[in-house]
């Protein structure tokens, strides 16, 4: 007679090798649960700075004949310009500094988190009204990102030297604003 042997079921050395299995692909998932909360952040600085960089393209657009009042930097580290009465363009500049500091939302403590991280905004004129030459403005916003990547071209100046020595943190978008020649 032949002596069978019976299964008794997983050995100990079996359920380990399972275990440690598992616990890897579970910790990759948190790496990529982490990814994807960076990346759904950076996206939404993103989305931000672009609604706010064509808010103050169409002021600008919207008030052309005093488009060289809005020349200057604004956000984080500068304080908002105060109203004027009857002032479009400090009305104008004031709300867009108010929304590069996050005004538009708050938490319930009451900070400010609507904004990007770090927000600036910056108009700069590049081409001066001339005689039948139209003037061109170079709308700005710049704000700290969460992850390394190239650094912006040294033609955009918003934000520079403002979130550490190194530039790879710092992300810039820019919007030429051209306005026709008022005189001609």
């Amino acid at each position: 007679m032949v002596a069978r042997k019976k299964n008794a079921g997983f050995s100990l050395i079996e359920i380990m090798v399972t275990v440690v299995i598992l616990m890897v692909g579970l910790l990759g998932l948190a790496g990529l649960q982490g990814r994807a909360l960076t990346s759904q952040m950076e996206s939404y600085q993103r989305s931000q700075a672009l609604i706010l960089l064509r808010d103050m393209a169409d002021r600008i657009s919207a008030n052309r004949g005093l488009a060289a009042s809005y020349v200057g930097n604004l956000g984080t580290g500068a304080a908002c310009p105060a109203l004027v009465a009857g002032s479009s363009v400090a009305t104008d500049r004031n709300e867009w500094c108010n929304a590069l500091l996050g005004v538009a939302e708050t938490s319930a403590g009451g900070t400010n988190v609507g904004a990007m991280i770090g927000a600036r905004g910056c108009v700069t004129q590049t081409i001066a009204p001339a005689s039948g030459v139209a003037s061109q403005y170079l709308v700005e916003v710049a704000w700290q990102g969460l992850n390394s990547t190239a650094a912006p071209p040294a033609s955009l100046t918003c934000g520079a030297g403002q979130y550490g020595a190194d530039a790879s943190k710092r992300r810039v978008i820019a919007l030429p604003v051209n306005i026709g020649c008022l005189t001609c």
